[in-house]
């Protein structure tokens, strides 16, 4: 009889784990993780994906492979992104479920069993919730809390609030997922998009075990723009109504000049409204430019049809052209 733990048997459970610079996490989160998956009595496969890392992560996944066969990784030609790479996971993911998870330990191994209980439940789609963050800033918890509720409100599917990476897929799932080509992606948005039904487990998310975030303001700020125009027409919309307010206002105020200077006499000096006008009128137009470029820049990325991602080494994955050319 074939032990369902040992790496001849066919997956029942990857999990697929984004790694960038992540050298002293992959011990720890393995020594962690696989006891977990070992208690499961499921045959499993766990999936590091190097994006391009600069340090000794790479190192890390050729010797964790060579110790476990059941610990596979695939290594990236080159830093392509958080969301690239967890795609390239999810393309070489063998498994009836997909667990997605970050490599620095904020989101505990020891959460699993409960993801997949609810799976057995009948749910296709398990969120992990963190109402609790340890390790981060207010600014960080204020300016997080803010996106998800903007995109609860702009987006016509159930967007969960307060929900990272962190999330259980059944394969219908993920080949759902697999099926949009997009260049531009936001992994949560889409996941979520797909409609499965869908439960949540809440959980304390813990600061790093070692290392810093790869996710500055400046990261988030971008990610949070794909998200909104990936999802949502409403910024376009936002513009189109600002536009027509200072066309109002423009209006308005070119009465209210007329009738003052023709009919009550009052002599009203033109420099100051002048200049401040054609001030608004600018920045109102450059905000309103800022907003079509971000869609023409999306057209323009999706039209080169560029690989999402190249993958140069990899170990117990199997090689396909399509999965290693994103």
């Amino acid at each position: 009889m074939t032990d369902p733990s040992s790496g001849s048997a066919p997956p029942q459970i990857s999990v697929v784990v984004p790694c960038h610079n992540e050298e002293d996490n992959v011990g720890p989160l393995l020594n962690r993780l696989v006891p977990v998956l070992e208690e499961l009595q499921r045959g499993f496969e766990v999936i590091l994906v190097d994006d391009g890392s600069r340090d000794r992560t790479l190192e890390r996944l050729r010797s964790a492979h060579a110790s476990d066969e059941r610990v596979k990784y695939l290594a990236l030609s080159r830093n392509f992104g958080h969301e690239a790479a967890s795609t390239a996971g999810l393309r070489h993911a063998l498994g009836d479920v997909v667990v997605l998870m970050d490599a620095d330990l904020q989101d505990p191994p020891e959460l699993i069993p409960t993801l997949i209980e609810r799976w057995q439940d009948g749910y296709d789609l398990v969120f992990a919730t963190r109402p609790h963050r340890e390790g981060e800033g207010w600014f960080k918890k204020a300016s997080s809390a803010l996106f998800y509720r903007i995109m609860r409100r702009v987006v016509k599917f159930d967007f969960p609030t307060d929900t990272g990476d962190f999330r259980l897929m059944a394969r219908p799932v993920v080949e759902a997922f697999l099926q949009m080509p997009e260049r531009n992606r936001f992994v949560r948005g889409m996941v979520a998009w797909t409609g499965f039904r869908a439960a949540s487990v809440e959980y304390r998310r813990e600061a790093r075990h070692s290392g810093t975030t790869k996710y500055d303001f400046g990261k988030l700020l971008v990610l949070a723009l794909d998200a909104l125009t990936g999802f949502s027409a409403v910024p376009l919309r936002v513009v189109s109504l600002l536009g027509l307010a200072v066309t109002l206002l423009s209006a308005v105020g070119t009465l209210w000049i007329v009738v003052n200077r023709l009919f009550l006499g009052i002599d009203i000096p033109g420099y100051a409204f002048l200049v401040t006008g054609v001030l608004f009128l600018g920045g109102v137009q450059i905000l309103m430019l800022g907003a079509i470029g971000e869609y023409v820049g999306r057209i323009y990325v999706e039209t080169q049809r560029r690989p999402l991602y190249l993958v140069r080494e990899r170990g117990g994955v199997s090689v396909t052209a399509e999965s290693d050319l994103g």
